[in-house]
């Protein structure tokens, strides 16, 4: 079983309260340290890399991200999906065959542009583009935008998740979808369902309302960034004394 088979095969048969967790790395430390703890797949985040390469999210440029994603594929034992954002407007063969060549298992691409929801027929005639050059070597996860850029109503998004499904779509990644959305998704959408993950005290995590899949989008880089803070805070008012040895 080559890396995308087993990728797609960890999206199925899964029980209802165990979801595929992955993991999003930045760079290639962080994948590491993400597949050592036994994680059996990561996913790339576009807005981590961004800020691991010094980019806002959103810009920067393809080379810089397929060079990132390649960095990442190799520094680890396990399959790579990775987020290209919107494909950067490449034809679809381009954007397949740069994929492979940078080891990826498969990608998010985004049906939104600037800020604007692309037309979602011609959106599934892109992703079914890029199914048909990329056969099975690769794992598509579209992403639905309508809670981000659109008007949040669930039933269009089951709506634009089907053409994308039809077109040749693995999963559906309805990102930003409020919690109380995601069982009616879970009950429209065909196929394994992506959930973004938002720690907040007290809500039901993504599994009990039906993801079939967790990822992180840039939360974990941005919480590594942050205890990097605290400890550039901590050298700054005490001293390195403060510090933990660390060999």
């Amino acid at each position: 079983m080559n890396g995308t088979e087993t990728f797609r095969a960890l999206h199925h048969g899964r029980l209802p309260d165990d979801p595929l967790i992955l993991p999003g790395p930045w760079d290639a430390a962080s994948a590491r340290v993400f597949a050592e703890a036994g994680f059996p797949a990561l996913a790339t985040p576009s807005a981590g890399v961004a800020a691991s390469l010094g980019y806002a999210d959103g810009d920067v440029p393809a080379d810089e991200m397929f060079a990132a994603v390649a960095r990442i594929a190799r520094a680890v034992d396990v399959p790579v999906s990775a987020d290209v954002e919107g494909g950067y407007g490449l034809p679809a063969k381009e954007l397949v065959e740069r994929l492979l060549e940078a080891g990826a298992v498969g990608c998010n691409l985004e049906d939104s542009d600037g800020g604007v929801l692309k037309d979602p027929r011609e959106h599934a005639d892109y992703l079914a583009e890029v199914r048909a050059a990329a056969g099975d070597r690769l794992f598509l996860n579209a992403r639905v935008d309508t809670f981000v850029h659109g008007d949040g109503d669930p039933g269009r998004a089951i709506g634009r998740a089907g053409r994308y499904v039809a077109a040749g779509a693995d999963c559906v990644y309805p990102i930003l979808a409020p919690e109380d959305a995601l069982p009616l998704l879970r009950a429209g959408i065909q196929g394994p369902l992506n959930a973004l993950h938002r720690p907040a005290p007290g809500a039901p995590s993504p599994a009990a309302l039906g993801a079939t899949r967790v990822t992180f989008g840039p939360g974990l880089q941005r919480r590594t960034a942050q205890a990097l803070r605290e400890i550039a805070d901590g050298l700054l008012r005490q001293g390195p004394g403060t510090l933990p040895h660390t060999g």
